[in-house]
């Protein structure tokens, strides 16, 4: 079993930056590819960035590519998500989670273990 929690959430201006962090206990993550996905009120989850297990592989959806940055520190069991250049639209209670294999596929169906999610706002 593996507990997420994360942190790091809040209240930024448009054009700030925020990192959150998602730290893991009960097992190691070195042997899952981590996932950050994020809900805004009236919508579903969505897939945000993924990290190999390794920290080798990465990926973003689109509306992130060049100011989201996903990375994890196996030594410390956490993965982070830095977010810079933050826009209105990225306002969302954000979640990370743990793939069941060593890839982070971008559905959420493939994850086993979730976080309780940390509240994003990002004011215009």
């Amino acid at each position: 079993q593996v507990q997420l929690v994360e942190s790091g959430g809040g209240l930024v201006q448009a054009g700030g930056s925020l990192r959150l962090s998602c730290a893991a206990s009960g097992r190691t993550l070195s042997s899952y590819g981590m996932g950050w996905f994020r809900q805004a009120p009236g919508k579903e989850r969505d897939f945000v960035a993924g990290i190999s297990a390794s920290g080798i592989t990465t990926s973003y959806v689109d509306s992130v590519k060049g100011r989201f940055t996903i990375s994890r520190d196996n030594g410390k069991n956490t993965v982070y998500l830095q977010m810079d250049a933050l826009k209105a639209e990225d306002t969302a209670v954000y979640y990370c989670a743990a793939d069941r294999s060593s890839v982070a596929r971008h559905e959420s169906k493939f994850y086993n273990y979730w976080g309780q999610g940390t509240q994003v706002t990002v004011s215009s």
